[in-house]
């Protein structure tokens, strides 16, 4: 029986694991003080950008738009990524996405629509895979992920004519999006941040510990499952915009280069948004000034700024004053 200070130390906001999580009186007050300026920074940036893409043209404002949902969804969905420490979940969603979407071009269907239909099929086959089957989760996804390869040239073989869709697929275009386009990432970025905000407490709770989650009644199961669905729907969302070659990326970068900067999961929550769409939109800059894919260069963008936090992070001291007190405690 788990007592009630158990339940409640499991909603706290600094985790104590195997993760790497410490109390946030542990963060140096400089690092502190270089974090504020650095999303004051941020924000400056954001704002820099948004005004030199107020020109009236529609497919500028939808890339924009397009840009800033998708940072969200991303790298909300990296959050669970990093913390689950499954970082391998994108690559095998997005491959699943980019075979669905191939096999609708192929047969005349939706593209999306088919590319949901595998993530669905894709999220289905990895979870009982790695419950039932004895697996470590990226054994799973490593399967999978052969299989929607495989799947995904075998399709792209097997059209006829040009494959410039394929290759539009494949590597993203955000400055085609369409306003439909737009209205499907708004949908999906309101559920995966609706998702975080009512179901927190069980997030957080399955995150720390998932077999003492499921101890004191929380539905970890039903939590997990839940990340593969909203992983697969924002990859789908997001295709068009990054492309299934990149997308995992943008899921996995912010993230990650929140995970260096705070130990608080809120914090990370909000700093892996606020580095998804500066990733977005600063890509898109580039994307635009310098005539090159916007896709990639969204993830490249994603690539420097984790970088850059790893250089500032206070984890870093961190880990070298325990490295410090370690030899005198021996």
């Amino acid at each position: 029986m788990i007592s009630g200070s158990s339940m409640s130390s499991l909603s706290g906001e600094a985790l104590t694991d195997n993760r790497g999580w410490l109390p946030d009186k542990l963060i140096p007050r400089n690092c502190a003080i270089r974090l504020i300026l650095t999303i004051l920074l941020i924000l400056l940036a954001a704002a820099s950008i948004w005004g030199i893409f107020q020109i009236p043209y529609t497919a500028i404002q939808n890339a924009v738009f397009s840009a800033f949902l998708a940072g969200i969804a991303c790298s909300t969905i990296g959050v669970f990524v990093v913390l689950l420490h499954m970082p391998f979940i994108g690559v095998c969603m997005s491959h699943a996405a980019f075979a669905g979407a191939l096999l609708g071009l192929w047969l005349g269907f939706n593209p999306l629509i088919v590319a949901f239909g595998f993530c669905l099929l894709a999220a289905a086959i990895v979870g009982p895979l790695a419950d039932r089957g004895q697996l470590n989760p990226d054994t799973s996804l490593g399967v999978i992920f052969s299989l929607m390869l495989g799947l995904a040239f075998l399709f792209m073989g097997l059209m006829p004519g040009t494959k410039s869709g394929a290759l539009d697929l494949l590597w993203g275009n955000i400055l085609t999006n369409r306003l439909s386009d737009v209205i499907l990432l708004a949908v999906v970025t309101s559920v995966v941040v609706g998702v975080v905000v009512v179901f927190y407490k069980e997030i957080q709770a399955t995150v720390f510990n998932r077999q003492m989650a499921a101890a004191v009644g929380i539905a970890s199961t039903v939590i997990l499952y839940g990340v593969l669905f909203l992983t697969g729907a924002t990859i789908t969302a997001s295709l068009q915009s990054v492309g299934g070659l990149l997308i995992f990326s943008l899921i996995l970068n912010p993230a990650a280069a929140a995970y260096q900067l705070t130990y608080s999961m809120k914090r990370m929550f909000i700093l892996s948004a606020v580095f998804g769409v500066l990733s977005g939109w600063m890509g898109l800059l580039f994307s635009y000034l310098l005539d090159i894919p916007s896709g990639a260069t969204i993830v490249i963008t994603s690539s420097l700024i984790f970088l850059v936090a790893l250089i500032f992070s206070p984890k870093r001291k961190v880990k070298g004053w325990r490295q410090e007190v370690a030899p005198d405690n021996v």
